[in-house]
């Protein structure tokens, strides 16, 4: 039995969570349906990519996933269902897919022919694979997805990188698209510095504990609001304050004045 995860913009407040689920639990006998997350800023489809790209790969292949972000069908942007390292995505053709991976292809991309509003046709066509049925049956197959390039690493040069915020966690804490991968292949073993506005980091810890120094008394250490730079569980460069609360201290994204698409620079000495 396939998991159905439904990730959007939403909110928890509004009824159309309820709306698709219910849609999918009529049409089916006791799914199992997971709410990734309902809190994507509203449109911000990179944002989305990221969610997704980072909690896909733990479920079991063959799960169903909704992505109703910036979804709606126009006369420019078609519904499509995706089969992609053995996972189905039920989306729009708005080049999210092309953000969750550089390396892996689509299997196969179908173009939804069903009728109706998006709601039905995601819960008609996640109801149709949920229960084995051929993909080639609700749609047409093509060979393009819309491609997003504009928030892509750039390689200035062989001692500079450029990156963006792709995300803000809920801590306010920045996410970076810059990958530990990336960074340590050109850094050969090199100084760095990352720079964030007029915020500058020379040094990354592997968590936020580790950059506070548990040996000094409490009363001596530097703790709260102190600037730190991470790789995240999910592989990125991660700016952030410690132990942030944007309603008393502040978080990385009000203290460093940094938003979506901002750049992130960083320099090899």
């Amino acid at each position: 039995m396939s998991i159905i995860s439904i990730t959007s913009d939403y909110g928890n407040k509004d009824f159309t969570k309820g709306y698709l689920k219910g849609l999918l639990y009529s049409q089916l006998e006791n799914p199992i349906i997971v709410d990734i997350s309902h809190e994507v800023s509203p449109f911000n489809i990179i944002e989305a990519s990221y969610i997704i790209k980072n909690s896909y790969k733990s479920f079991p292949r063959g799960s169903i996933h909704i992505v109703d972000v910036d979804a709606d069908k126009t006369p420019e942007q078609e519904l499509i269902v995706v089969i992609f390292d053995e996972h189905y995505f039920v989306t729009a053709n708005n080049g999210i897919l092309s953000l969750i991976s550089e390396e892996l292809r689509p299997n196969k991309v179908i173009a939804i022919t069903f009728e109706g509003n998006k709601f039905d046709v995601f819960s008609k066509v996640a109801s149709h694979i949920h229960r084995g049925g051929n993909i080639n049956l609700v749609g047409n197959e093509i060979n393009k997805l819309k491609e997003l390039k504009d928030l892509k690493i750039r390689i200035k040069s062989e001692n500079q990188i450029l990156g963006n915020v792709i995300y803000v966690d809920n801590y306010g804490n920045i996410v970076t698209n810059i990958s530990k991968k990336i960074f340590e292949e050109h850094r050969k073993e090199r100084n760095f510095s990352i720079n964030a506005r007029s915020i500058i980091f020379d040094n990354i810890y592997n968590s936020y504990t580790e950059a506070i120094n548990f040996d000094k008394e409490k009363i001596y250490r530097e703790e709260e609001g102190k600037k730190i730079a991470i790789f995240n569980n999910a592989g990125y460069l991660e700016l952030g304050v410690y132990k942030s609360n944007p309603s008393t201290i502040g978080s990385a994204q009000t203290l460093f004045g940094l938003n979506y698409g901002d750049t992130i620079s960083v320099i090899f000495k």
